[in-house]
């Protein structure tokens, strides 16, 4: 169906409003897994402290909330907003998943001042060891907990579905559209590691970003490359900005009534997007005026960091210009 028409069945239907974006089906961010020393009553409190700290970092966007005023009581009180809390066993001994009530959550960092972009989706770790094979959540626990303690979550690519996942020499837009859409996320660290050594590529809504680490050992490896990970997504994604923009962007590969009705959906609930019009159809694409709370270049990667969109190729009346990932 041609995009004039899509428009004019959109309208006419109501679509766009009625339509809901559908479930992730990622793991909630309210959620987290912790280490714990034993099972007393001293050592669940002091887990509980650290599962919150990490999911207040999380609900504001990767942010440091540590100097915010009321910090360390929100701490204190972890115990009285858990909902529910269950031991597991770790590789390193004993682990506490810890769920949190969101409500009170969302409050604490109300109450703190926050203005954050909301929680972000997980980062999909794929990194293969010297042989090809691709590495455990174990083998990476330095990385993950290193990203974990700054807020951002991470998922593992499927073993038996990596044959044609995107590595460090080839990640092709079709490649990462599909890891999109299986896993959820526009976030993914592609690692090769050798010896004590490893290289890096985030690629972030498709942009590409190098890197390498090394260590006294794998472990020290791992966490600079944790450390190295978070800087580049705050960087990228933590952009709080303090007035109304105004701009265009353009967003190709919708080829229905239904990509159109969830497109919308998406961007209406961004908490960066304060208003967004349909403004023309050409081929695939849709032009919008859009008005937000952040830059458009840093709005376009805050949305395709969702998964939903991969950033496209550029369009000349847009100031940001995405791809929609079916």
């Amino acid at each position: 169906m041609r995009l004039s028409r899509l428009l004019l069945v959109c309208f006419m239907l109501g679509l766009a409003p009625l339509l809901s974006v559908h479930a992730q089906g990622q793991v909630s961010p309210y959620t987290v897994v912790v280490s714990v020393a034993d099972t007393s009553d001293a050592a669940r409190n002091n887990a509980f402290g650290d599962a919150l700290a990490q999911v207040l970092a999380r609900t504001s966007g990767g942010q440091d909330l540590s100097a915010k005023p009321g910090y360390a009581d929100v701490l204190k009180g972890a115990s009285g907003i858990v909902q529910q809390y269950q031991y597991q066993r770790a590789a390193t001994g004993m682990a506490l998943q810890v769920t949190f009530d969101q409500a009170a959550v969302q409050r604490a960092v109300s109450q703190m001042g926050v203005s954050g972009g909301g929680s972000r989706p997980p980062v999909l770790l794929v990194v293969r060891d010297e042989d090809g094979s691709v590495l455990t959540r174990d083998a990476l626990s330095a990385l993950t907990q290193t990203v974990a303690a700054k807020g951002y979550s991470t998922v593992l690519a499927d073993p038996a579905k990596t044959g044609d996942t995107p590595n460090l020499t080839s990640a092709e837009p079709d490649q990462v559209a599909a890891m999109a859409r299986q896993y959820k996320t526009g976030l993914m660290l592609l690692g090769q590691v050798h010896g004590n050594a490893a290289d890096w590529v985030l690629v972030s809504g498709g942009a590409q970003q190098k890197w390498s680490t090394q260590g006294a050992n794998v472990a020290a490896a791992l966490t600079d490359a944790g450390n190295g990970l978070v800087d580049r997504l705050g960087k990228q994604l933590n952009v709080i900005g303090s007035v109304t923009v105004d701009g265009k962007l353009w967003v190709s590969q919708i080829n229905s009534a239904m990509d159109y009705a969830n497109l919308v959906a998406v961007l209406r609930a961004d908490p960066n997007v304060r208003q967004v019009t349909t403004l023309s159809a050409q081929g695939d694409g849709m032009l919008f005026a859009v008005k937000s709370s952040l830059p458009m270049d840093a709005l376009g990667n805050s949305l395709a960091a969702g998964g939903r969109v991969l950033r496209g190729p550029s369009h000349t009346e847009a100031d940001a210009s995405l791809r929609w990932v079916h």
